[in-house]
């Protein structure tokens, strides 16, 4: 039996591409996935059809409801951003940043990591092909990596938690060639910030944007299904 990983997975390119990262590295995986009130219902489907492929030992999907706190378009009435211009996407932090959302599902992947003695956590944040949200910065990640450890009774006790993230520092073309490599269908996956009512991809959003650009750039046809 190999070492316990809990992987996040969102049922995105990103999130996708890790679970295979860590498969390949040899982990038992544990993939955890939240209904927190997003608009986009498809991308749990979409994490479930990957966690099948990729045959992850347990998939646990949590419902915690972030619609009531609001601050975000991903979660409220809010309109998605359609056509930012590269230079938005760069220095202005979109409205579709959900307030501490990478903090909360880090805090439930560490309550399932110290549950169940894995020691790995991975996340699949990236700070190149981004939308700016400050919760993919590896500052953050050193930062939550250190309070884990102070706040658990395995870090305590010298069990420390590493907070994995392959993806860090490479392009969204980068990720889908070694994704392809790894064997990730990437027609399971699901990006767009703002469906259409049958599942089919806006085309518009800034997640769509860089997933059109990633699939482009990496030379391998995009198999998403737009809604025009």
């Amino acid at each position: 039996m190999g070492k316990k990983a809990i992987v996040l997975l969102s049922g995105g390119i990103d999130s996708s591409t890790t679970l295979a990262i860590a498969r390949d590295q040899g982990f038992e995986l544990y993939a955890m996935s939240f209904r927190y009130g997003q608009k986009n219902s498809y991308e749990v489907e979409a994490a479930q059809k990957i966690a099948e492929q990729i045959e992850v030992n347990e998939h646990l999907i949590l419902d915690i409801n972030l619609s009531p706190i609001g601050g975000s378009a991903l979660t409220t009435d809010m309109p998605v951003p359609k056509n930012r211009s590269e230079k938005k996407r760069e220095k202005i932090i979109p409205v579709t940043y959900v307030p501490a959302r990478n903090t909360i599902f880090l805090s439930f992947g560490l309550a399932w990591a110290e549950s169940i003695e894995a020691f790995d956590i991975f996340i699949g944040v990236n700070s190149i092909d981004y939308s700016g949200y400050p919760d993919c910065r590896p500052e953050f990640i050193k930062a939550f990596e250190q309070m884990a450890n102070l706040a658990t009774k395995a870090g305590v006790e010298g069990r420390p938690f590493r907070i994995q993230t392959p993806l860090i520092n490479m392009t969204k073309a980068q990720i889908i060639q070694r994704g392809t490599e790894l064997g990730v269908d990437y027609s399971l996956t699901q990006s767009c910030y703002d469906p259409a009512p049958d599942g089919k991809a806006c085309g518009k959003c800034d997640s769509c944007i860089l997933r059109k650009k990633g699939f482009e750039e990496a030379g391998i046809p995009d198999p998403t299904v737009y809604s025009n």
